[in-house]
């Protein structure tokens, strides 16, 4: 049933906290630009930066991001989940994006977050639950107490397998922007 609330949630415009496969997310839907603005002003995020999209498979970001014939997506590790930058395709807005030519992209293995992106059928936006600079979120006491009545759903359920937030790299190159 959370699932549900949480599908109804975002594709009703609204803003869910959710727990992903190392830290507890922010999200709303990538092509609701009202909520999206909503996402930045809680979380006091700097809108050049540009935001994570995760999806529960490589199919849903079809028009999200725009590979070359011989690029594709690697596997998803639970234990060590990776986001790439790719480049962006022609759904994903500047609000979104920030200032940045590609956008970050995970394939989640996290299966609240997997059977949310399921349920709406669309990858969501995953910026983590927490103001900026300051520490994540990993409990579900921390993200009640930082977080109830700033957004409209808190799904609950468990963060993992990973320890923390994911490992950024450039697909077409493999360089790491931000180690595990």
């Amino acid at each position: 049933m959370s699932v549900d609330k949480a599908a109804e949630t975002l594709l009703g415009g609204g803003i869910i906290a959710y727990p992903t496969e190392g830290v507890f997310g922010l999200g709303c839907l990538p092509d609701k630009l009202d909520a999206v603005e909503r996402l930045l002003r809680i979380k006091q995020r700097d809108r050049t930066k540009g935001l994570i999209l995760i999806g529960a498979n490589a199919a849903q970001f079809d028009g999200w991001i725009d590979l070359s014939g011989d690029e594709s997506l690697p596997g998803a590790d639970p234990e060590n989940p990776v986001t790439w930058i790719v480049p962006a395709g022609n759904k994903v807005a500047s609000l979104v994006r920030g200032d940045n030519d590609g956008i970050a992209i995970r394939i989640t293995t996290n299966p609240v977050a997997q059977s949310i992106c399921t349920a709406v059928q669309s990858p969501i936006v995953s910026t983590s639950a927490n103001l900026s600079d300051h520490p994540v979120v990993r409990d579900q006491l921390d993200l009640h107490r930082q977080f109830r009545g700033l957004v409209d759903y808190i799904v609950p359920g468990d963060c993992g397998p990973s320890s923390g937030p994911s490992e950024i790299r450039i697909l077409a190159t493999g360089k790491v922007l931000r180690p595990r």
